[in-house]
C-alpha cells in the first residue's frame, strides 16, 4: 500500500529555532532513581534515556531526527494542511512529563498530547498519546513512540518474540556507509506472540533496551527496528479505525521502554511478571484444565499426510513401537487439492466409509488425530466461491481489493482470506468443523494460520475499518462457535499455527516450527529461541516441527507432470544430524515432540534416529512435572563441544521442479539443555547429546539462584527410569554426568524442604 508520509518532524525542525543537543540545556527530565529521560522544551523532542545506575546514555540527541510521533494518511486521502507546531510541556509529578503539541496562530487542524511516566520501583517508561481534533482527516496510522538515535549497543543481540522466538545477531550485519538502513517490522498480535522485543549486548549483558506494550485487548499494531550502520531506530505503528466520523484517538495501551540487564531470558521474566496476570492466562484452557484429557499424555505427534494408510497405520506403528500414545496431525485427508481448493474439504479423498473405519481403528488401538482446515482461506477457482457467494465476505484492502494470494506453485491457484469478523465465515467454518468431528469422528482440527492477523477495510462486516481488535475477538467468537457444535464424545481439541498470548484462551494446542526453523529458512546471523516458552510454557501446550528423515511428499491432486521420484524416500545419511538437533531442540524446549513423514521402514533404514525419538519422549513422559507443567529458568552453564553438521533446506512438501534441497552447513552443540522449576518447588535439568559419542556433562547450580533448600536429593531421569545420583547439602551444587551417545536425560534437584516459588 503506497502511503503519503506526513514528514512532521520536517516541519517542526523547520519551526522551532535551533536545536539544543546537550540534554542540560533547556530540557525537562524525570528520574526515579533508574531512568533518566530529558526532553527538549522547544520542541518536545526526547534527547536523553539514561540508565542513572550505570550513567549509560542510550542516545546520541545529534541523530535524534524529530519529536516522537508521526502521523501518517493514505494517499487516496487528502494530507493535513496544518500541522501542530506550538508546544507546551509541563513536569505534571517527579516521575512524568506531558508534551502538548498546538496548531499555531488559532488554525484548525489536529493537536498531540503525549504523557510519559516512569515507574515507581523499575527501569521501565510507559508512553501514551492521544490525538485530538482530528476532523475529517483519514488517518492511517500514527508511530509512537518513535525512539531515534539508538546507539550501536556493541556486539547486539536483537531478541523477537516472533512465535517461539527469534535471536537476530547483529542485526546490522554486513550494512556499509551510505547503504538504505535495514527495517525489521512485526505485526501483533500475530507475528508477535508476544508483545515484547529486546536488543542488548551479547557480551556485556547490561544495559539493555526492554521494548514491549500493555495492550490487553489485542489491537493492531506493529513493531518496527531500522538499523543502519551506527544508529538504530524504535517505533510502534499504531493503527486507526479508518473513519472520518474520529475526532479523538487515544491508544487504550501504553507502549514501555526499558532498560535492563541480562539477555533475552532477562527480558523474558521482565515480561512474564506482567503476562501471567492478563486474561490469557487467567483463562488459558491449558491451565484451567479445559483441554481434552489425551491431549497433555501425548508422547509424540507424527505429521503425515495423504490417506489412512499413509497417517494413521504409521502412527500406530509408533505407538506400538513406542509403548506410550502417539497421535497424529492430518494433512491432505481431505477432497481438495491442497492450498487452493480450500474449504472443499469434504468428503475426504479416501471416501467417507474408508475415512471412518480408520479413524475408529485408530481409536481403538490409542491413536487420536487432527485434522487439516486451514483458518479463513478460500479458493477463488472453487465452484463454492461463486455458489456460496464468498467474495463480500472476505478480507479488504484499504483500496477495495482483497489478499488473494498464490501460495500453490503446482497449480497457480490463489486463495483469498475471509474476514474473522463476519458471521457468514464463522458459520461456515464451525458448521465443517461440526462434520469432520460430529460425522468423521476425528478427535479435533488443526487450524491452520490461527495466529495471524489480518486488517480488513470492508465498512459492510460490521467491524472497525482497519484497525481495531475484531480479528481475535472474531476468532474467540468462531471457536466458541465450534464447541457449541461438536460433540465431546471423541474429546476433540482445536489446534492452531504459530503461537500467541491473545490465542491462549481459545485454542487448546499450538503449533511452532521453530525447532527446525533451518529446514525452512536456511542458515543466517538469527537462530530460534524458546522466548514463547519462557514465558509461558506451564498457560499453552506446544508441539510441530518439520523435523523429517525423507524427502517431502507431494499431493497426489497436483499436476502429475511435477510429481518428484524421490517424494518420501530416504534424505541422505549426512543430514541425520539436523534431525537429531531438532529433536534435541524440541525436548528441551519443553515442547511435545513431532516427526514429520514417519514411516515403519525408517525402524531399520534410520535405526539410531528413531531410537533417539523413543529414548526422548520416553525420557519426558517420565519428567512431565517440568517439561509439561514446569516454568523455564535460566540453565547453568554448561560446557559442550561443537561440531559441524550439515543443513537442509526443503520444504515440507516437494518443490516445483529441480533439485528441492539446499544444503548448508554449520556449527551447533553436542548438548543441549534446560532449567524448569515445577510447581512442588523441584528443579530439571533436562539434557540432549546429539552427538555419536559420550559426553561428560559437568555444571555447578547455585541453589539460591532457583530458591532451593541447600540441602536434598538429585535423580538422574532417563529413558529407563528414575535412579539416585547423590545428595546435596551445600549452596553450589557440582555435577559431573556422563551422558550415553544420542540420548536424554532430566537431572533432579529435589530439595529436603520444596519451595514453591514459580512467578
Amino acid at each position: 500500500m503506497r502511503k503519503v508520509i506526513l514528514f512532521i518532524a520536517f516541519i517542526l525542525l523547520n519551526t522551532y529555532h535551533g536545536i539544543c543537543s546537550n540534554p542540560d540545556c533547556s530540557t525537562i527530565s524525570i528520574d526515579n532513581g533508574k531512568l533518566k529521560l530529558s526532553f527538549e522544551q522547544s520542541t518536545g523532542r526526547l534527547v536523553s534515556f539514561q540508565n542513572v545506575k550505570t550513567s549509560y546514555e542510550y542516545i546520541n540527541p545529534a541523530i535524534v531526527e524529530s519529536v516522537p510521533w508521526k502521523i501518517n494518511t493514505a494517499q487516496s486521502q487528502p494530507s493535513i494542511h496544518s500541522l501542530p507546531t506550538r508546544v507546551r510541556i509541563a513536569k505534571v509529578n517527579p516521575l512524568a512529563v506531558e508534551i502538548k503539541w498546538e496548531q499555531a496562530d488559532n488554525t484548525t487542524g489536529p493537536e498531540v498530547i503525549v504523557y510519559i511516566s516512569l515507574d515507581k520501583e523499575k527501569a521501565l517508561s510507559y508512553w501514551s498519546i492521544k490525538i485530538n481534533k482530528i476532523g475529517n482527516c483519514h488517518i492511517e496510522n500514527i508511530q509512537f513512540p518513535i525512539l531515534y538515535g539508538i546507539k550501536d549497543l556493541g556486539k547486539e543481540d536483537l531478541a523477537v518474540s516472533s512465535w517461539l522466538g527469534n535471536l537476530i545477531h547483529n542485526p546490522r550485519q554486513n550494512l556499509k556507509k551510505g547503504m538504505t538502513p535495514r527495517t525489521f517490522t512485526w505485526n501483533q498480535p500475530g507475528e508477535l506472540s508476544m508483545q515484547l522485543i529486546a536488543l542488548y549486548n551479547s557480551q556485556k549483558k547490561s544495559d539493555g533496551l526492554y521494548l514491549a506494550c500493555n495492550d490487553t485487548l489485542s489491537y493492531t499494531k506493529d513493531f518496527s527496528m531500522t538499523f543502519d550502520t551506527e544508529y538504530s531506530k524504535y517505533n510502534i505503528t499504531n493503527i486507526l479505525p479508518y473513519n472520518n466520523q474520529i475526532d479523538t484517538y487515544s491508544p487504550s495501551y501504553q507502549a514501555i521502554i526499558g532498560s535492563f540487564d541480562g539477555d533475552w531470558i532477562s527480558a523474558a521474566k521482565m515480561y512474564r511478571e506482567w503476562g501471567i496476570r492478563q486474561k490469557w492466562c487467567r483463562e488459558s484452557r491449558f491451565k484451567n484444565g479445559k483441554i481434552a484429557d489425551w491431549l497433555p499424555k501425548t508422547a509424540v505427534w507424527i505429521w503425515n499426510r495423504g490417506r489412512s494408510s499413509n497417517v494413521l497405520s504409521e502412527a500406530i506403528d509408533l505407538k506400538q513401537r513406542l509403548g506410550l500414545p502417539v497421535n497424529a496431525y492430518w494433512h491432505w485427508w481431505h477432497n481438495c487439492s491442497y492450498d487452493d481448493g480450500f474449504p472443499e474439504y469434504i468428503p475426504p479423498r479416501e471416501g467417507r466409509e474408508s475415512f471412518i473405519k480408520a479413524v475408529s481403528d485408530a481409536h481403538n488401538k490409542g491413536v487420536h488425530c487432527i485434522v487439516y482446515m486451514n483458518s479463513f482461506q478460500w479458493g477463488n477457482s472453487t465452484n463454492s466461491w461463486t455458489k456460496e457467494n464468498a467474495e463480500p465476505y472476505s478480507v479488504k484492502t484499504i483500496d477495495g481489493g482483497n489478499y488473494s494470494h498464490i501460495y500453490n506453485i503446482f497449480t497457480n491457484k490463489p486463495l483469498t482470506p475471509m474476514c474473522m469478523a463476519t458471521e457468514f465465515w464463522q458459520n461456515k467454518y464451525s458448521t465443517l468443523c461440526d462434520t469432520v468431528i460430529n460425522n468423521y469422528h476425528t478427535n479435533g482440527v488443526y487450524m491452520d494460520q490461527a495466529c495471524l492477523n489480518y486488517r480488513c477495510y470492508d465498512s459492510s462486516h460490521g467491524h472497525e475499518i482497519g484497525g481495531g481488535n475484531y480479528w481475535v475477538d472474531g476468532f474467540k467468537n468462531l471457536t466458541s462457535l465450534i464447541r457449541s457444535k461438536i460433540s465431546n464424545q471423541t474429546e476433540p481439541i482445536l489446534a492452531g499455527e504459530g503461537s500467541g498470548e491473545d490465542w491462549m484462551a481459545h485454542l487448546d494446542l499450538f503449533m511452532t516450527l521453530d525447532p527446525s526453523r533451518e529446514r525452512y529458512a536456511g542458515v543466517g546471523n538469527s537462530e530460534p529461541i524458546p522466548l514463547f516458552q519462557a514465558v509461558y510454557h506451564d498457560y499453552a501446550i506446544t508441539y510441530g516441527s518439520y523435523s523429517s528423515l525423507v524427502y517431502p511428499p507431494y499431493d497426489e491432486l497436483w499436476p502429475a507432470k511435477y510429481s518428484p521420484a524421490n517424494q518420501e524416500t530416504i534424505l541422505p545419511d549426512h543430514f541425520n544430524s539436523q534431525y537429531l538437533m531438532e529433536q534435541a531442540r524440541a525436548f528441551v524446549w519443553g515442547m511435545q515432540p513431532t516427526i514429520a513423514n514417519y514411516h515403519s521402514f525408517l525402524t531399520q533404514n534410520k535405526k539410531a534416529e528413531i531410537d533417539f525419538l523413543i529414548d526422548l519422549a520416553k525420557t519426558r513422559n517420565r519428567a512431565l512435572k517440568y517439561l509439561l507443567y514446569g516454568v523455564y529458568y535460566r540453565c547453568p552453564e554448561i560446557h559442550s563441544h561443537k561440531i559441524a553438521i550439515d543443513i537442509s533446506k526443503i520444504s515440507i512438501y516437494a518443490g516445483r521442479e529441480g533439485n528441492t534441497v539446499t544444503n548448508y552447513r554449520t556449527t551447533v552443540p553436542t548438548i543441549y539443555s534446560s532449567a524448569w522449576k515445577s510447581s512442588d518447588g523441584c528443579l530439571g535439568i533436562a539434557l540432549a547429546n546429539i552427538n555419536n559419542k559420550l559426553n561428560t556433562v559437568s555444571f555447578t547450580l547455585s541453589t539460591s539462584e532457583y530458591n532451593l533448600h541447600k540441602t536434598g536429593d538429585i535423580y538422574v531421569i532417563t529413558d529407563k527410569g528414575r535412579t539416585f545420583l547423590k545428595k546435596y547439602n551445600d549452596e553450589a551444587v557440582i555435577i559431573n554426568l556422563p551422558i550415553a551417545a544420542r540420548s536424554t536425560c532430566v537431572i533432579e534437584f529435589i530439595p529436603t524442604r520444596k519451595q514453591t516459588t514459580l512467578n
